[in-house]
């Protein structure tokens, strides 16, 4: 008889399978950056389209001919640095790792961040100079949803690594503090970047449609769209690998060296007429990235410069000759 190829249903590459707390990604690993500017940036995902491009990859069987690409629109607008974080070093003990020593806030904050944080008062705010020790610093970054067709209105806040050395961290981050930070200070076109986004969620489903289970046929007991026994006798509990139903979705997940094909200031080059499907009309920066990003539309997504940069990706980014714009 031939050989039976039966996988497992249900992925087990991503575990635990748990649901994200908040919106917008975590970063635990940071590029380490000779040259001294910010390592991250908040778009917000507006939607996809086609775009014409010429092949500039030289090993391409199209080379030099014009082939169609899906991108993602990711609209960019700039960031406001509301702090400076302070991190401390410890390698003794039970205490290993980074913690925080300091924090440094704007004397003039944005009003939209009362909604996401308490706003300190202007008499309890601390300087750079009472921070004496410290090894490593951050920028506390939020967005303006306002900026954006999205509908939002509380502001997304995470910690923005910095690259240099110390000095030139701390210089930097003294310069742009209560300032605002652009796309073109993060990236430039042709970069590879990491894209952290969270998943779209699809609430509570069946074991057929989270973990692709078949359909039992008409004559099996009990129900059609379900497993057949939860498991062996022995271990005397049902274990992880079995499929249940549960909430679906609604999860961190990274995409690597995913690249900036284009980097445009008008949007209506990318919106077309009546505003973009279940999102609206493009009014910043806007980024044109190869390839599908994670999460539904006007969810925000942060993007990295690439943890680890393929080296067959071409480092120029290809000439692009028509923008697709239909609704």
């Amino acid at each position: 008889m031939p050989r039976t190829h039966h996988p497992r249903r249900g992925s087990e590459q991503f575990w635990p399978r748990a649901r994200a707390k908040p919106a917008i990604a975590r970063v635990r690993s940071w590029v380490k950056e000779s040259k001294v500017k910010p390592l991250g940036f908040i778009a917000f995902k507006a939607g996809m389209t086609h775009i014409q491009v010429k092949d500039n990859h030289p090993k391409s069987l199209t080379k030099g001919e014009t082939i169609n690409l899906p991108t993602t629109i990711l609209e960019c607008p700039p960031l406001s640095v509301a702090g400076i974080v302070f991190y401390k070093k410890s390698n003794t003990g039970m205490h290993v790792g980074a913690f925080k020593v300091g924090q440094v806030m704007a004397e003039k904050l944005s009003k939209d961040l009362g909604r996401q944080i308490q706003l300190p008062k202007k008499t309890s705010l601390s300087k750079v100079a009472d921070i004496k020790e410290f090894d490593d610093l951050r920028l506390l970054v939020h967005t303006n949803p306002h900026e954006t067709s999205t509908g939002a209105r509380k502001p997304e806040l995470v910690e923005i690594g910095l690259g240099g050395s110390k000095d030139e961290k701390l210089k930097y981050a003294q310069d742009v503090l209560g300032k605002e930070i652009k796309i073109n200070d993060v990236f430039g076109e042709g970069n590879q970047v990491d894209v952290h986004g969270i998943t779209i969620g699809k609430g509570f489903q069946g074991t057929v449609k989270r973990f692709g289970v078949p359909i039992r046929q008409h004559k099996a007991e009990k129900t059609k769209r379900g497993i057949g026994t939860l498991g062996s006798w022995t271990p005397k509990r049902v274990q992880h690998t079995v499929a249940q139903s549960g909430k679906m979705g609604f999860h961190l997940r990274t995409e690597y060296n995913k690249q900036i094909l284009k980097i445009g200031t008008n949007g209506k080059e990318v919106t077309p007429s009546g505003g973009l499907p279940r999102y609206g009309v493009v009014d910043n920066t806007y980024l044109l990235v190869k390839g599908s990003v994670a999460g539904p539309k006007k969810r925000a997504v942060l993007m990295t410069p690439a943890l680890r940069p393929s080296k067959k990706m071409v480092k120029e980014a290809p000439e692009i000759s028509f923008i697709s714009v239909r609704n």
